[in-house]
């Protein structure tokens, strides 16, 4: 759950049981209760809450983004949300993008809010008081005539301002689009605008919900050929997708739960692959889907459709309904929960369609991924090395961040850290181990942590072992919030983009993690694909590359900047 999501919960607990205390809020929405507090500090400067003892008290002043004065942001808000959500996700860490004043490209603010180091330009007034409000990027507003009753501005007088810009990803709406007037706006000045905007992006995405299709504004401002991709929601005409997929534009249909994208071809697609996300919450799985759509866009035989398995087990039965709904030719599952395994798999099978298993192994699934055993032993050796030079090989404790539900082949990774300590220091003896339940997330380890260093005061000398890159970073935090960050070291599986920076700071705690390269999955994951769909024998399981990231050898794999 991101923070946006969490904090509307929030408010909506404390409209619906008044006096809901802290502890319970923390307990419902499996967050520590530093989490809530922070939460609470931020709504009660919209002046949403006010903070009393031990909670919160609802105020009857909403909170900014339900009071934007644009009524139209009620029309279709359920699609409109759809495509914000996914849209959000072509948005990288350090991108300049420009957000369009439209009500569907607002509601992408919730979702910016935690990315990193963006420059966010806007020529919509609620949008940059929204942006303001919610997130902490920088904001320019662009100058003009003051348009559409006071929320945005247009016209050319915004030309110098844009020509000073080197805008990544430029996000814009319109009032209509059909196949003979293209995409259409309300207002010359507002046309005007979004032509000088998408000559100076490097990419542009247009956000339009369905009720919008098959309609005519007064004045064109792009042909589908002059923009990148083009979102709407899942409620499109079946007639007008068709044309929109003939007309040579990367198509994103935005579903509940799940994403189709018609990638640009001059053929129709051959192949449909269907890809069930582990979480969009977690980087390094995000970092796998951008990797796969990279990959799928450069083809023009594949049409890929994404879904969140959201880390359930019974959301991932659901999504598996879903894609075999979407008849897709072939499914690419990322799942944490291996006791569902089979139910999927026996699912997959009744339809015909073949799956690869990512990192989870699932009975008659191709299994890809890395190298469990030896990713850890790599890990546990540099571990080692660590502990024999700088704490006389002799650690207090060993902490163990495992994740029960994956099943005995990414436990292999525990194991293997566990065997590369011993192989530099020795067996580690049962009560120096502390095992804990990392939950597969950043909150749950930092809990569980937390409770674990309260319990041992007197352990200064702490070594951590992780089962993924989110436990190594709830572990940091932890020892952080408890002013006992130099009681820990810690190494790390799987090194997303968030580890990589901590390992990057001097002196960091974290003093390396086997990088498994998740952007790298998407290339072989499609190959793999098409081997198995093309009936080209493949092996039961796939291994893909890693290596063992510290400080020394960082910029090497991941030049800085």
């Amino acid at each position: 759950m991101i923070t946006f999501e969490r904090q509307r919960s929030i408010l909506r607990l404390l409209r619906e049981h008044p006096g809901t205390k802290i502890t319970e809020m923390a307990d419902l929405l499996d967050v520590s209760r530093g989490t809530i507090r922070n939460d609470l500090l931020a709504l009660e400067k919209e002046n949403a809450v006010r903070r009393v003892r031990g909670g919160a008290i609802l105020l009857d002043e909403p909170a900014l983004e339900e009071k934007v004065a644009d009524s139209k942001a009620e029309d279709n808000q359920e699609g409109k949300q759809r495509i914000a959500r996914w849209a959000s996700e072509l948005v990288e860490d350090g991108d300049a993008i420009l957000l369009g004043a439209g009500s569907t490209v607002r509601q992408m603010v919730p979702f910016l809010a935690e990315k990193r180091d963006l420059t966010i330009v806007t020529n919509g007034l609620d949008t940059a008081r929204l942006l303001k409000q919610r997130t902490e990027h920088p904001v320019i507003l662009l100058g003009g005539i003051l348009l559409d009753q006071g929320f945005a501005t247009g016209g050319l007088l915004n030309s110098d301002t844009l020509q000073q810009l080197n805008i990544h990803s430029a996000f814009l709406s319109g009032s209509g689009f059909t196949k003979e007037s293209s995409i259409t706006d309300r207002t010359l000045e507002e046309a005007e605008l979004k032509k000088k905007i998408i000559e100076r992006s490097l990419q542009t995405a247009v956000l339009m919900d369905s009720s919008k299709l098959g309609k005519v504004g007064r004045f064109p401002f792009a042909d589908l050929e002059d923009i990148t991709y083009f979102y709407t929601d899942s409620d499109v005409d079946a007639e007008l997708l068709e044309q929109m997929r003939a007309m040579g534009v990367n198509l994103m249909i935005c579903g509940e739960n799940t994403m189709r994208t018609y990638t640009v071809s001059d053929r129709q697609a051959s192949y449909t692959l269907g890809f069930a996300n582990q979480s969009e919450d977690l980087p390094f799985a995000v970092d796998v889907r951008r990797g796969l759509e990279r990959a799928v866009a450069n083809l023009h035989n594949i049409d890929l459709v994404m879904a969140d398995n959201k880390l359930s087990g019974e959301e991932a039965l659901r999504v598996a309904d879903k894609l075999i709904e979407r008849e897709v030719d072939l499914a690419i599952e990322y799942q944490i929960d291996h006791t569902v395994g089979g139910q999927i798999m026996n699912k997959f099978q009744q339809a015909n369609i073949p799956v690869i298993a990512v990192d989870i192994p699932m009975v008659g699934a191709t299994f890809f991924g890395i190298d469990n055993y030896r990713a850890g032993h790599d890990a546990g050796v540099a571990m080692g090395h660590w502990l024999e030079r700088e704490w006389e090989g002799a650690p207090d404790l060993v902490f163990v961040l495992e994740e029960p539900r994956a099943g005995l082949l990414p436990a292999a990774r525990i194991q293997g850290q566990l065997d590369g300590v011993a192989s530099i220091l020795g067996e580690i003896p049962q009560h120096k181990r502390v095992y804990l339940d990392s939950g597969n997330r950043s909150e749950i380890s930092e809990r569980a942590m937390t409770k674990a260093m309260l319990a041992h005061p007197d352990a200064h000398r702490i070594a951590v072992l992780s089962f993924n890159t989110d436990a190594a970073n709830g572990a940091l935090r932890a020892a952080r919030s408890l002013h006992r960050e130099e009681d820990v070291v810690i190494v790390g599986q799987g090194a997303d983009r968030l580890l990589l920076e901590e390992i990057r700071q001097p002196n960091s705690r974290i003093i390396g993690s086997a990088a498994y390269m998740p952007e790298r999955y998407g290339p072989q994951l499609v190959q793999l694909a098409l081997q198995i769909l093309t009936g080209e024998p493949v092996p039961p399981a796939v291994y893909t590359e890693h290596v063992f990231i510290d400080a020394e050898n960082l910029d090497r794999h991941y030049p800085a900047g």
